[in-house]
């Protein structure tokens, strides 16, 4: 598409030209963190008034994902991986298939405490599977919902190979003599620089609420071929009364790593 702009003066005016670009299907590989963090108690209750553990919180908000995503799109492609010390495929092959995704996600379980998580095996995993999805004319996307407070992630990975899109949800305890949130999430902030192809998000929250994961999940909707970077990302608005501001609270966004 070629437009013409009209200059302040009547002579002068340029061109610019919109090239066309085919947005892609993905392949989506959704990690879980199956440390046994993953079974600390949220502030949310189950409808059977039982507090949610994040294991449960995460199975919901993943099923709601992929139903949101098929709505948008029924080409869309899911598989299930596990991540304890290291990576593991738990469903290979991509479907679109609901009701084997809500098999494999109903079938999460975490049991014990993993240590320190490699993410390197992840990384080689989503790198295959990305070769063949690009084979295909998709795309692949990664994203993993990690729950450690006390253990930094590593990897070791080529810095110049990027196949895939790397999305992290990081749902943390709070910063105490056994935990190190802010340096966890520091070091997810670098692999996701380390290996995205496209715009790679990611989101925290240590206030234990269900409905925080499941806005962070929404926002994560976003095809990664149409995505602004993540600082200019203001959605979804606050319902919250805004105070007039004279009353408004000075804030520091210095720190991403909530503490609540």
């Amino acid at each position: 598409m070629e437009v013409v702009v009209q200059g302040e003066s009547s002579d002068v005016s340029s061109k610019y030209t919109l090239n066309p670009s085919r947005i892609f299907n993905e392949d989506i590989l959704l990690c879980v963190d199956v440390d046994v963090e993953s079974l600390v108690e949220m502030k949310s209750t189950g409808s059977n008034g039982r507090p949610l553990t994040r294991l449960d919180s995460i199975k919901q908000a993943i099923l709601m994902f992929i139903h949101a995503k098929l709505s948008i799109n029924p080409d869309h492609r899911f598989a299930f991986a596990t991540l304890s010390k290291s990576a593991s495929l738990l469903r290979k092959e991509f479907s679109s298939e609901v009701e084997s995704a809500v098999a494999a996600v109903m079938g999460l379980s975490a049991t014990s405490s993993c240590g320190p998580a490699d993410l390197t095996s992840l990384f080689q995993i989503a790198s295959h599977e990305a070769k063949k999805s690009r084979a295909q004319n998709r795309i692949f996307r990664v994203i993993l919902i990690y729950c450690r407070s006390s253990a930094k992630p590593h990897h070791q990975w080529p810095i110049n190979r990027k196949l895939f899109t790397l999305d992290v949800i990081y749902l943390h305890d709070k910063p105490g003599p056994d935990n190190c949130p802010q340096e966890v999430y520091d070091a997810l902030v670098e692999s996701l620089e380390h290996v995205s192809e496209y715009e790679g998000y990611i989101h925290e929250s240590g206030q234990g609420l269900a409905r925080v994961l499941y806005r962070h999940m929404c926002v994560l909707l976003s095809h990664p071929q149409q995505r602004c970077p993540q600082e200019y990302v203001d959605i979804p608005k606050s319902l919250t009364k805004k105070l007039p501001a004279s009353e408004t609270m000075p804030c520091d966004d210095s720190v991403p790593v909530s503490s609540q």
